[in-house]
């Protein structure tokens, strides 16, 4: 089963009205701590924070779906996956999918979106660009 695209607005609307909704930011520390983090306290919740990929070798985290399951993730969420632009929460989101969490939902344009024309990332989509709430760490 393919994982849905949803839209950062559609997952700010999840994670607002459904307990069963968790945000995962599969981002890696260093930006976590330098460009940001949804913030999530309108909804009395806090993301997830497990790296897809890990600094700085960039290899696909192996236990990650063990790690899914240490936060107290259960087949039973709606888990909408985060990273930078898409990409790497929908890989993210597809292993998680096949490791037994089959409510899986990428966040499309991520958390920064793609380049502006100036190469700028957070203006053009994504979390930051359709303003939704997030906080430096």
């Amino acid at each position: 089963m393919p994982v849905p695209d949803v839209s950062p607005a559609e997952a700010w609307e999840a994670l607002l009205t459904d307990p069963a909704a968790v945000l995962v930011d599969v981002r890696t520390e260093a930006e976590w701590t330098f460009v940001g983090l949804p913030d999530l306290s309108a909804a009395g919740k806090q993301p997830v924070l497990i790296p897809w990929q890990l600094y700085p070798s960039m290899q696909v985290n192996g236990a990650f779906p063990e790690h899914l399951r240490k936060a107290g993730i259960t087949a039973d969420h709606k888990v909408y996956y985060l990273c930078r632009s898409g990409a790497r929460s929908l890989a993210a989101a597809q292993a998680a999918q096949a490791a037994g969490f089959p409510h899986a939902f990428n966040i499309a344009d991520g958390f920064e979106g793609p380049v502006d024309a100036e190469g700028h990332r957070g203006t053009v989509a994504g979390w930051k660009a359709s303003g939704l709430p997030w906080r430096q760490r």
